[in-house]
């Protein structure tokens, strides 16, 4: 049950107990993602380097393919520009492949203008778009300074918004943005970037707002909005002939309770963003590296990618028991 229906009394509430069904399938998968096995395709050969311009000006030496690769293992082993050209090199010499090795100025540069290319989904069909947003802490003195000189100034960082799709379980929309940044405002991008029919959209109440029903009314037209009104919310004026969404939500609000329009309208569901962002903040770590914000979001866009990637390989599925 949600905890801010019960916080007085959440402590008497027992946690459920669960048991994971394909425990040997998930017990396999951690292993893969840290696995350092590598091999290199005729394809991926080819491509490797990249293609003369015809246009004037100095020639490419590294691919796309080869920046992205790069940046891939830089945030999957956690590591600075430098150490990921020495990871590069020292995968490339056992295997007596004679390719170029981006230099750590050369990655930094690049990761600047990178389109990372979009990934297709596992399954296609309608979405379930599950949107939350997060904190990422920019690299600096942080929390040094406020221990050290007991400083009080605000420390800097930036703020994720994330897509993700419950039915497939991986984020499927990325922006990076600044801290001040309103979250129902990155609703219309976030849908810009995604190319499915969207089923179902499902935030928080900071989501209940106009432009938001508008952005998915215009891309989306049959999708089911699904984001708690606020505690004095009316009804519009033409509730009575027309009702919209948000007119349904109030009045279903208005003879279940919260409690049991959370269970009509599965809201549960959207804690599947929470945990998106908190595999993000695990496995990829709380804070960004990058010092620029072109720079920043690529590094963020990478992140979601090595996110999917690593939940491709295997999830733990678990049914209740107690």
């Amino acid at each position: 049950m949600p905890h801010e229906a019960n916080a007085i009394r959440r402590h008497h509430i027992p946690r459920p107990k669960r048991r994971v069904t394909n425990w040997a399938a998930y017990n396999e998968a951690p292993r893969q993602r840290s696995s350092l096995t590598v091999w290199f395709t005729a394809d991926a050969i080819a491509v490797w380097k990249a293609v003369p311009r015809t246009t004037p000006g100095g020639q490419p030496r590294y691919s796309n393919v080869l920046i992205t690769t790069a940046l891939i293992l830089r945030a999957v082993f956690r590591l600075a520009p430098r150490q990921t050209e020495g990871l590069i090199g020292s995968v490339l010499q056992p295997l007596g492949l004679d390719l170029p090795v981006p230099n750590y100025s050369t990655l930094s540069r690049r990761a600047e203008t990178m389109d990372l290319p979009a990934r297709a989904r596992a399954t296609g069909g309608p979405i379930h778009l599950l949107v939350d947003s997060s904190g990422l802490k920019l690299s600096g003195p942080g929390e040094w300074l406020a221990e050290k000189h007991g400083t009080s100034k605000r420390r800097s960082w930036r703020k994720p918004h994330i897509g993700f799709d419950a039915v497939t379980g991986r984020i499927v929309a990325s922006i990076l943005t600044g801290r001040d940044v309103d979250d129902a405002s990155q609703v219309e991008p976030l849908l810009d970037r995604i190319a499915e029919p969207v089923e179902v959209f499902m935030g928080y109440g900071g989501y209940d707002r106009t432009g938001v029903y508008t952005a998915l009314d215009e891309r989306h037209p049959d999708a089911v909005m699904v984001a708690p009104p606020c505690a004095d919310a009316v009804l519009s004026a033409t509730a009575d002939t027309e009702p919209t969404q948000r007119d349904r939500h109030i009045e279903m609000i208005g003879e279940r309770g919260r409690l049991g329009w959370r269970r009509m309208v599965d809201y549960g569901q959207r804690s599947q963003a929470e945990v998106a962002m908190f595999r993000y903040k695990k496995v990829i770590g709380r804070g960004l590296h990058a010092r620029t914000l072109p720079t920043q979001k690529t590094e963020a866009k990478v992140a979601c990618i090595v996110i999917n990637i690593m939940t491709g390989l295997g999830m733990p599925v678990s049914r209740r028991i107690a």
